[in-house]
């Protein structure tokens, strides 16, 4: 019994995963992170900063519809 808890664990994770992945990947989130990361290391921390900034937009509208 212990064993099918686990397994359900395991699986609702990959499914969460999952679901991240193909969220973040429809929004172009993964491909916003490549560009930052394929930048020379000092131009990096500001392209993370903006990304921040944009993602923290997002969220407070999705709280400001949601209210």
């Amino acid at each position: 019994m212990e064993r099918d808890a686990e397994n359900g664990q395991a699986a609702a994770a990959e499914h969460a995963r999952e679901q991240a992945s193909e969220g973040a990947a429809s929004d172009g989130l993964l491909d916003k992170l490549g560009l930052i990361e394929s930048q020379p290391l000092e131009h990096r921390a500001r392209g993370f900063e903006q990304l921040h900034d944009e993602l923290l937009q997002e969220l407070q509208r999705s709280d400001q519809g949601g209210a």
